[in-house]
């Protein structure tokens, strides 16, 4: 039986407004609808007076315009970047021209320019943050206070940003409630990303704002379910290799029964990422290099 993952679809919102979704946290959302960004990269604003701007978002006009034109009387004074795909950090310098305020992110993007757009948005390679910030850094300002968490997986540079006295966490493309993440390599690694999830399971977060859809309000039951379909998903695989399935192609055939063709090459590159992880703990082999024209079959013990 399928995982039941208890998605969230239900999303309220006026393009080019910047509206409160919370005590203390707006958004606003872009007007870039698609296959990977749901309704479009919601862009979070925290605090009063002296806010924080969370994921800028695409290079848009109209969206940048909208955030600076709300946001007047402020002071932007952080901006922070939770990964570098295109659809979340390239209006940070448009908002830093604006603003001043200093951009904050794991890294520069890592993942490969080849093929990337064609699986997901592609990855932003004008981006470098200002302020580099590893797991556990604590940003603070006026009034509030966030921690880092570093989520690898999705993408090496992920990050989540946590405001722990309100139970909040920024998931960013880690956790959303509308979809699964696409977990494409080199970048993308699937390891990286069970081990992602996991770890939010030991925090005590009450409720997930994603960059793309509504909130996550039961936030480790949906976890848990996430883990339990990449689980079900490496089981899928495996009984394709035990049948002599080894192509991705062909196994995206047998478990991607009913998928919308204009997806199948990311679901193809999440079947690589699995594979590369059971080939990394010796379960599976390949003649050549695991990649997506590789053929795969189970390791001899």
């Amino acid at each position: 039986m399928a995982v039941d993952i208890p998605f969230r679809r239900d999303f309220d919102f006026e393009y080019a407004r910047l509206e409160p979704v919370a005590p203390g946290i707006r958004r606003i959302v872009a007007r870039n609808p698609g296959p990977f960004t749901f309704r479009g990269t919601g862009t979070y604003v925290v605090g009063d007076g002296k806010v924080a701007v969370i994921d800028p978002g695409p290079d848009l006009p109209e969206h940048i315009e909208a955030l600076m034109m709300d946001l007047a009387g402020e002071e932007v004074t952080h901006i922070l970047v939770t990964h570098t795909h295109r659809d979340h950090s390239p209006a940070a310098a448009a908002v830093k021209a604006e603003t001043g305020a200093p951009t904050y992110g794991f890294g520069p993007h890592a993942g490969g320019r080849r093929g990337e757009a064609a699986v997901e948005e592609g990855g932003d390679w004008d981006f470098s943050p200002d302020v580099v910030v590893r797991d556990g850094d604590v940003i603070e300002g006026a009034n509030w206070r966030f921690e880092a968490v570093h989520t690898p997986g999705h993408t090496s540079n992920h990050l989540c940003f946590a405001l722990p006295a309100h139970g909040v966490l920024f998931s960013g493309d880690h956790v959303m409630g509308w979809s699964t993440s696409v977990i494409a390599p080199p970048d993308g690694d699937m390891a990286a990303y069970m081990a992602s999830l996991d770890k939010l399971l030991h925090r005590g977060d009450t409720v997930y704002w994603p960059t793309h859809g509504p909130a996550i309000t039961e936030p480790h039951a949906h976890v848990r379910a996430f883990l339990a379909h990449r689980r079900e998903r490496e089981a899928g695989i495996l009984a394709c290799l035990r049948e002599g399935i080894g192509r991705i192609e062909q196994m995206v055939e047998r478990l991607y029964v009913g998928l919308d063709p204009s997806l199948r090459r990311a679901a193809g590159r999440s079947v690589l990422a699995h594979l590369v992880d059971l080939a990394g703990r010796g379960i599976v082999a390949t003649d050549g290099g695991a990649d997506a024209q590789a053929t795969f079959r189970l390791a001899r013990h």
